[in-house]
């Protein structure tokens, strides 16, 4: 049948033979090419889950990739909310496929914070929440006592505790929480592997007791910011930011750029009945801190980390490796799954 869809149905044009999806794996960047090199988010999913079966896809980044025995997808979106609002749209109006039942599962990298985890620790996403959307001052301008010069749009400032805008306006998304409880309760207690790499950069963070623990499987939000940002009092605001936006429910753990343009597009699909917002997962999995040790700099910390993350190789496998077991579960009983969510 995949072979009959791709013979006789091309990119963005009627279908009579779409291509069944379960499951779709949704990685957001590659480091060179999908396969044989330094693994990025997508090509431990392309090798291991026999992604082999290429789909052109030139309305998006990357082509798509795709396995007509499991019925497994993988996208590769693009960096940044633009590119990866773009690519799900995409793929979700693409008439080659047919997404109505499918379960996506959004595995990246992140910065993630100290106070709550080590790198190579892979966090279950309860809300993802926006950080582009906002009001800011330059720091060197703002009133004496305001902490940040960064605040939330329909707010007199970051002191004011009122609840922001209507969170419809693209700002919050909160994850389906029985499944999202579902997932963390299939995957809290496996045991990610430590290494050497990892022990010698959390060593450091002495005064951050969870920091300096192995790599682990947690809940914590994930915060979508097309800006790098880096540094201890950047970390304050991000906590402070999706503490307001989740009306106290949400612990700022994960630092990112895509997720809010993901779930903004998933939203409009199901509007449309073309893909379920409640099937969606987001996993984001520390290849670097978002602040640096005690007694660095965050200049110099984060110069240093873009000349390479010390979780990187970790938080690749760790990614594949949680999301591996919602992968198994959802297949091994999907006559159960493509009925019910969980």
């Amino acid at each position: 049948r995949a072979a009959r869809t791709l013979a006789t149905c091309t990119p963005a044009a009627p279908c009579d033979s779409p291509l069944p999806v379960k499951v779709v794996v949704v990685s957001l960047f590659e480091i060179g090419e999908d396969e044989g090199d330094t693994a990025g988010e997508f090509q431990l999913w392309k090798e291991r889950r026999g992604l082999t079966t290429r789909i052109p896809f030139p309305q998006g980044f990357h082509d798509l990739y795709y396995n007509p025995d499991t019925q497994v997808l993988g996208v590769v979106t693009g960096i940044g909310t633009a590119r990866s609002t773009a690519a799900t749209m995409a793929l979700g109006l693409d008439d080659r496929l047919d997404l109505t039942q499918a379960y996506w599962l959004v595995a990246g990298i992140a910065g993630i914070d100290p106070q709550d985890a080590s790198i190579g620790s892979v966090a279950l996403a309860r809300y993802v929440v926006d950080g582009d959307l906002a009001h800011e001052i330059d720091a060197r301008e703002i009133p004496a006592d305001w902490d940040f010069g960064y605040f939330a749009r329909g707010t007199q400032g970051p002191h004011d505790t009122r609840t922001p805008l209507d969170p419809s306006g693209g700002e919050v998304f909160q994850i389906n929480p029985s499944l999202e409880q579902w997932a963390f309760a299939l995957t809290r207690d496996i045991a990610l592997p430590d290494t050497p790499e990892i022990a010698r950069e959390r060593a450091s963070f002495t005064g951050f007791p969870k920091a300096l623990e192995p790599p682990r499987v947690l809940e914590g939000e994930q915060l979508s910011a097309m800006t790098f940002w880096h540094g201890a009092r950047m970390t304050d605001w991000a906590n402070h930011w999706v503490r307001q936006w989740t009306g106290g429910k949400g612990e700022f753990v994960t630092s990112a750029m895509e997720d809010t343009g993901i779930l903004q597009a998933m939203t409009y699909l199901d509007a449309a009945s073309r893909a379920d917002r409640d099937r969606v997962l987001v996993l984001r999995a520390g290849s670097n801190f978002t602040m640096p040790p005690p007694g660095t700099d965050a200049a110099s910390y984060l110069l240093r980390e873009n000349e390479g993350y010390a979780g990187l190789e970790a938080a690749v496998e760790n990614l594949y490796t949680v999301g591996s077991v919602l992968v198994d579960e959802l297949l091994g009983n999907w006559e159960r799954y493509s009925k019910t969510t969980p």
